[in-house]
């Protein structure tokens, strides 16, 4: 069904994309700090609440790509339109009903989540947090009308918008900061417009045909119980999942938190580090969703069970000569930063566990298990996800961290068993071929 040209066609374009993403990322923070020490903490404190709706509309998101991959492989374009645009319809819905409670209820929010804080913190936070909800609609219907190029394979598309939109946001960044010296409002405005500017052209495109597929206004503006509930029953215990995962990131920052400065800054440090590389297999993600989806739509197992052993060779082998050259880079990385010697050390410990895991464990914990949700076995997967970040990542970094004194060391090498006890889970999932038996259409 893929040929080498089109599954390269699809990955090149995704690692482009999240690459980009990361060093936008770095830019931001960068500009940043040049509006001042509050600028920066209110804008840190409230992206931590941010990627909380990010996590969730991007769930539906992949919720709304396994429906339409799979109608794509039976070659029901009008089901797959009618998919696509039904998604679009609750994207719309439920970021408008995010939006309007976090404009009502902002300030509350902020003293609720993050307490006492400075006057000058709180009101960076504040006007930071209003800006960034108007721009959650834009979020979650850039996310939908991605989820159809996706599901189609043209990510090439999305990897030429997020490059306009991200130059859009650091030119805005740098006008708003240096010649407007508009402080958080500066870095908050170009933000909402490059989401705006793509959610517009995602959704213009997405009314264009593709391969038979696009939005149509009739499926739009209806109410489609049955096939909601089906995108749902995928989008749901994604965002479940991924909520959960946010809350066990927080528990395990206030245990970092006890080791001392070093341990604090370094662990900081390396996860800047971590970011980028695993980007390789977030990016194969979303092929994963489109292969296999596509696949299981059209009942051919045997070509799903095919391209899940050839994506997997492909995304361990890239993912271990991508680590490779990151954890070979790290020591130039962790000298440009002004840290003692003993910190630096732990950052080399730090990427190097992580990435060791990265690279041979994280494409069968996380990569083989969006396979398996795409072929609909969702329950198993969500279930040990949550199993494992509680389970295993949760109770080890308490026991390794504290309880043996390993401290920030015991809450990577958590994080290492938690990825080796879900590959082996999915793997023996896979292994066993109980996914072959779930029919989502």
């Amino acid at each position: 069904m893929f040929t080498n040209k089109q599954l390269k066609d699809m990955i090149i374009p995704l690692i482009a994309e999240q690459f980009l993403v990361m060093l936008v990322g770095l830019a931001d923070t960068f500009v940043v700090s040049y509006a001042g020490e509050a600028a920066v903490s209110g804008v840190s404190l409230v992206n931590s609440f941010n990627t909380i709706f990010i996590f969730l509309f991007t769930a539906l998101a992949s919720g709304g790509a396994v429906i339409v991959s799979q109608y794509i492989g039976k070659k029901n374009t009008e089901k797959a339109s009618e998919a696509v645009s039904q998604l679009l319809m609750i994207s719309v819905l439920f970021s408008a009903a995010v939006t309007l409670l976090i404009l009502v209820f902002n300030e509350a929010i902020i003293r609720a989540i993050f307490g006492r804080v400075e006057q000058d913190v709180e009101n960076a936070c504040i006007t930071y947090l209003r800006i960034s909800a108007y721009s959650y609609p834009a979020l979650a219907v850039y996310n939908g009308g991605a989820a159809l190029y996706r599901s189609v394979g043209k990510t090439g598309t999305t990897m030429n918008i997020s490059i306009i939109a991200n130059v859009i946001n650091v030119a805005g960044n740098l006008i708003g900061v240096f010649v407007l010296h508009a402080g958080v409002a500066g870095v908050a405005y170009p933000s909402l417009i490059s989401r705006v500017f793509s959610a517009a052209v995602i959704t213009l495109l997405c009314f264009r045909d593709h391969e038979g597929v696009r939005y149509r206004w009739r499926h739009i503006l209806a109410w489609k119980g049955k096939l909601l509930k089906t995108i749902m029953g995928i989008a749901v215990p994604n965002g479940v999942e991924s909520g959960i995962f946010q809350l066990v990131k927080v528990g395990l920052s206030s245990i970092v938190a006890l080791f001392g400065t070093s341990q604090i800054a370094a662990n900081g440090i390396a996860q800047s580090i971590w970011s980028v590389a695993s980007l390789v297999s977030v990016a194969m993600d979303a092929v994963f969703i489109t292969v296999i989806g596509q696949c299981m739509g059209a009942r051919d197992v045997e070509q799903a069970e095919a391209y899940f052993k050839k994506l997997m060779k492909l995304t361990v082998v890239i993912s271990l000569a991508w680590n490779g050259l990151i954890a070979a880079l790290t020591p130039l990385v962790a000298e440009a930063y002004a840290v003692s010697d003993v910190t630096r050390q732990y950052v080399l410990y730090l990427v190097l566990i992580h990435n060791l895991g990265n690279s041979i464990l994280f494409p069968f914990a996380d990569c083989l298990g969006k396979g398996l949700r795409a072929a609909g076995d969702v329950k198993y997967t969500v279930g040990i996800s949550l199993f494992t970040t509680i389970g295993v990542r949760l109770i080890l970094s308490v026991l390794f961290g504290i309880v043996f004194h390993m401290e920030v060391i015991g809450i990577a090498l958590a994080m290492f068993m938690d990825w080796l006890v879900r590959a082996v889970l999915f793997w023996n999932r896979f292994k066993k071929g109980k996914w072959k038996t779930f029919q989502v259409i």
